[in-house]
């Protein structure tokens, strides 16, 4: 679904699609237009994982523009990388900028002028070769990127970009190749963060287990996870964002086993759960792989809770197929599933394989969604008699370690931690006592 927008008509605004690491982006394109003087204006940060993101980018911009013919409007984000064209053809369209342009300050003043002035308004697109940035930006390391939920929950990037080549995968286009935050960066950056009272900490990025690998002595995911919790004695919580399996340290998983404060949650990339469909999309393990991990990472930490991604409806994929990704959300024990509909994006060679018909990918798209809504139903009825430690945030909710969801008895001031007996469930979230 487009985000929803409420604009101020003087102001300057920032949509944003798609994940997390755009949301944190958007933070800082926010920072630097506004030091840039730039007013009136409205700046759409796009999401380029399926077809329909694009779609709906475009449908918001238009809108924006009926709303308000004279609001400028910039265009960029990851659509905007890996097509620039599209978004400069838009009459809307004042400005395109790419994922590396939108985090120089210099971009922002040169966009202010040209719209301001009428400078340089012969080349609307100010996009580069994203796959020639090698060194992190300077925006990952001061903070202006950190997206804040309720004042309780701080994410960090540590990480950007992929070197990978999934098949049905335009992000590496429009993030550019694998590049790290340098871990003092990191820990000096978690530590400010919890002076300024956060409680918990998540280090998120595109790709967040290739962490390290282009930093001198390349030092893994969980050289970086123990570094901040030894640094920062005083951090509460610790929380990793998606990671891919089959890329999964040792240190990383002792730190689980051994950690307290690293929160037993993972939301996993596993995208299928039959081999060949795993190998046509390019993926870097099997099934018995992602089966072995929980297996291990529940071993391990006994209270772990898996998030997953899964695509229905791959190109090729028979029902004997999607039978194999239904059974994986029981094989792997996961509960928090989050179904994608595979939309092909042009370029990608997914786009060129024999695809399966939209009503099927939608069919089997609420199957899975279906088995989702049950294994998290189960979860919540599993938690019902425990006694929790969660996080308060705002409006009368809370979070277990587990990241589930909590409707508190009584509001509690966000931020806070309290030992709390888990009373029952409203099929969403838990119910405290």
């Amino acid at each position: 679904m487009p985000p929803e927008t409420s604009l101020d008509p003087t102001a300057l605004d920032v949509v944003t699609f798609g994940c997390r690491l755009n949301a944190l982006d958007s933070a800082t394109v926010k920072a630097l237009a506004g030091a840039a003087g730039l007013e009136r204006a409205v700046v759409v940060n796009t999401c380029a994982v399926t077809s329909e993101a694009v779609k709906q980018a475009r449908q918001t911009i238009r809108r924006l523009k009926r709303e308000d013919p004279a609001r400028r409007i910039i265009v960029t984000g990851c659509a905007a990388q890996t097509e620039p064209a599209t978004f400069a053809a838009m009459a809307e369209v004042d400005r395109v900028l790419g994922n590396e342009e939108k985090m120089s300050p210099a971009s922002w003043s040169a966009t202010r002028r040209a719209l301001d002035f009428g400078l340089d308004t012969d080349e609307k697109a100010h996009v580069g070769d994203i796959m020639r940035v090698r060194a992190t930006a300077p925006h990952l390391l001061d903070g202006a990127a950190d997206t804040i939920e309720g004042h309780t929950r701080a994410f960090v990037e540590v990480q950007n970009g992929c070197d990978h080549r999934c098949t049905f995968c335009i992000i590496p286009y429009g993030r550019g190749n694998s590049r790290s935050v340098p871990m003092g960066a990191v820990v000096a950056r978690v530590r400010q963060l919890v002076e300024q009272d956060f409680a918990e900490v998540v280090l998120t990025g595109v790709d967040l287990t290739s962490y390290g690998a282009d930093l001198p002595g390349a030092p893994r995911l969980g050289t970086l996870v123990r570094a901040v919790l030894r640094h920062v004695p005083e951090l509460r919580r610790l929380r990793l964002s998606s990671i891919d399996s089959v890329e999964a340290d040792g240190e990383l998983m002792r730190a689980f086993a051994e950690e307290e404060r690293l929160m037993p949650h993972l939301h996993l990339s596993l995208q299928a759960g039959d081999d060949l469909i795993l190998k046509r999309m390019k993926r870097r393990h099997l099934r018995a792989d992602a089966i072995a991990f929980c297996a291990e990472a529940r071993r391990l930490r006994p209270d772990m809770v898996f998030g997953a991604d899964i695509i229905a409806g791959f190109p090729t994929e028979t029902e004997t197929h999607f039978r194999a990704s239904l059974d994986l959300v029981d094989a792997c024990g996961l509960t928090h599933l989050h179904v994608f509909p595979y939309s092909p994006r042009p370029g990608t060679p997914a786009a060129r394989m024999p695809q399966v018909p939209t009503p099927l990918i939608r069919e089997r798209a609420r199957r899975l969604r279906e088995a989702g809504e049950t294994a998290l139903l189960r979860h919540l009825a599993g938690e019902i008699g425990t006694r929790r430690e969660i996080l308060a945030e705002r409006g009368g909710l809370a979070r277990t370690p587990g990241f589930t969801p909590v409707r508190l008895a009584r509001e509690l001031v966000p931020g806070t931690f309290s030992h709390i007996r888990i009373a029952g469930h409203d099929g969403t979230r838990l119910i405290a006592a």
